[in-house]
């Protein structure tokens, strides 16, 4: 178990991971840019960081700025929430190599399961039902309506 986490998030879903760290002992670390100062995720966070940049959305996905600050407040993990840089193989794997632990899957699955069409494939090996239809990529329109028939 881990004794901090930092929350790459902001709002209700930072909120909630916050809380659920809580009741597991868990202390927390929020991030947030100056427009989301006075938001409850901000207060109910056991440490607080803000982030620096023009926008929210730059702040939210400045994977350097968001890993030093994890290192400077000694959280141990991060944990991405959704949206942002959950479904970042780049963030998980950036994570781990500044020696911290990423909360959700490894890059490898990130990156496949972020393609249908290689996830597809995956499944398929792996014996995994999966709705009849093509393994390749379609492009064309009247291809799609021969298929779809």
């Amino acid at each position: 178990m881990f004794k901090r986490i930092l929350v790459a998030n902001r709002g209700e879903i930072a909120l909630r991971i916050i809380r659920a760290s809580k009741d597991l002992g868990i202390e927390s670390v929020a991030i947030f840019h100056e427009v989301d100062k006075g938001m409850p995720f901000v207060h109910h966070a056991d440490y607080a960081y803000r982030l620096h940049s023009e926008t929210p959305k730059a702040g939210y996905l400045d994977i350097n700025q968001i890993i030093d600050i994890a290192k400077k407040s000694g959280a141990e993990a991060i944990h991405p929430g959704y949206g942002f840089l959950s479904e970042n193989a780049k963030f998980s794997q950036a994570v781990s190599e500044a020696g911290l632990k990423f909360i959700g899957p490894k890059p490898y699955a990130i990156e496949v399961m972020g393609s249908k069409t290689k996830a597809r494939e995956l499944m398929a090996k792996a014996g995994v039902p999966i709705v009849p239809g093509t393994q390749e990529k379609i492009t064309d329109i009247n291809l799609a309506y021969k298929i779809a028939d």
